[in-house]
């Protein structure tokens, strides 16, 4: 009698196991099936916009209207970024694909840059249109590449799982006939932006290439040394000192040290001995300061760092820790591309956080032009329905990476606070900035 009991058991058990086993096997097969489903549509996608995308290109090439210029650029934009967006949905991560990818970004950064500006005052220049004929040439290359790629899927029935597995096993014996394909388009690209296309496309950027000039005489390790220790309040601490290497656009020298369960790190300019970043990690405690009194305090450590003229725009607070954005204020003027935020301990008021690069990459002497609109003008550009409760003239990185003076407007609609930039000398609405937090009115004391 046990004997059998036994076996029932067994048996029963036997099957438990088996249907078990087999809803596994069921619930993979259903997640590889989605994954598979995924990876061929974004595949299917992606080849359907790159052919469209060399079909844009053409027609713009065969327009003459500036009119009908702009809303094709723009819809060549569209089309970079929705075949950019299904790169990224692809088993891709181990195939080196990013001259590809760049080759999109780069596209569609030219065309909105294009289709953006008034083409009727300021027409394609021959140089454009040239770039303009290489980018039909190579996207038409790339296009029959994928058409080659998507024939022998379709064709053989591959699978892009299998294309995961082989990119993960490193097997090289697997067919690897998607990859393949993938690396010539791939090579194709890397050999049409040897030359000097990239450097076309991109256009000339705002800021300079090469090192950055700074102000002010070559500092010391030792110097560097003593101003770590100053900064994170160290005695007798041992500090790592590193210089940085060949080719940075700003040389600077690290400190960091770790002590206690706290460690830090910061880089000062080689030239002119400018604190260029900092971080120190270390537990905040319960706050015992408010926002105004942390933005104070970060106020006075700018100060005390040599920053001049700085005005406090921006303060959240995360946790214990309040992030203040500054920037740099000229007769009145506030300059955006010249700023640095600050991160400050809410337990005691020290600062934690420095980011400077963008003040001292893009500080310089500016000849601000006068507005060419008064303030009442640029008000009227504003939406009615936005209540506005302050104002001033502003210089801001407007899309196509240029400096351009605003008058800006804080304002709120509903239960939303915005910021706007009209243009001061043409009235154009620049920017309009949804604020995510509320902000303090540093106009006001505590």
């Amino acid at each position: 009698m046990l004997r059998w009991i036994a076996i029932v058991v067994l048996t029963i058990s036997v099957i438990g196991v088996a249907f078990w086993g087999y809803q596994e096997h069921q619930e993979k097969n259903a997640v590889l099936l989605q994954a598979e489903n995924t990876y061929q549509r974004s595949f299917h996608n992606l080849t359907y916009y790159v052919d469209l995308l060399n079909d844009k290109i053409g027609t713009v090439l065969a327009m003459n209207s500036p009119r009908s210029l702009s809303p094709q650029l723009a819809e060549i934009w569209r089309i970079t970024s929705d075949a950019h967006s299904e790169v990224g949905q692809l088993p891709l991560t181990l195939i080196p694909f990013n001259k590809t990818e760049e080759f999109l970004s780069n596209i569609g950064d030219f065309s909105y840059r294009t289709a953006v500006r008034e083409l009727d005052d300021d027409p394609l220049t021959g140089e454009e249109t040239e770039l303009l004929q290489n980018l039909y040439q190579q996207s038409g290359d790339i296009k029959r590449e994928l058409r080659k790629v998507q024939h022998m899927v379709l064709e053989n029935n591959l699978r892009w799982m299998d294309v995961q597995l082989a990119l993960v096993n490193n097997d090289t014996k697997a067919d690897n006939t998607i990859i393949d394909g993938f690396k010539t388009v791939e090579k194709s690209v890397e050999s049409f932006s040897e030359g000097n296309f990239m450097n076309q496309i991109n256009g000339v950027s705002k800021k300079s290439e090469g090192e950055i000039q700074l102000e002010g005489e070559k500092v010391t390790e030792n110097d560097v040394k003593q101003k770590a220790n100053d900064l994170f309040n160290l005695n007798g601490t041992d500090l790592k000192i590193t210089a940085s290497g060949e080719g940075s656009d700003i040389k600077v020298y690290s400190a960091s040290y770790d002590k206690d369960g706290t460690h830090g790190y910061m880089d000062i300019t080689e030239k002119g001995g400018y604190l260029i970043s900092m971080i120190q990690n270390r537990e905040v405690q319960d706050a015992s300061i408010g926002l105004y009194d942390g933005m104070n305090e970060a106020t006075n450590f700018l100060q005390d760092l040599g920053y001049e003229n700085m005005a406090a725009y921006n303060s959240a607070q995360y946790g214990n820790v309040g992030v203040y954005s500054f920037l740099y204020t000229e007769d009145d003027i506030r300059i955006y591309p010249d700023s640095i935020q600050v991160k400050v301990a809410l337990d005691n008021g020290d600062v934690i956080g420095l980011s400077a690069r963008e003040y001292l990459v893009n500080h310089q002497e500016r000849d601000i032009e006068e507005p060419a609109i008064t303030m009442d003008e640029a008000k009227a550009e504003v939406n009615p329905k936005v209540k506005i409760q302050e104002e001033y003239l502003a210089v801001i990185d407007n899309d196509l990476g240029e400096e351009v003076l605003c008058y800006e407007f804080l304002g709120t609609l509903g239960d939303d606070t915005y910021r706007i930039y009209i243009n001061a000398q043409d009235g154009f609405e620049e920017r309009v900035e949804k604020l995510e937090q509320t902000e303090v009115n540093f106009e006001t004391s505590a």
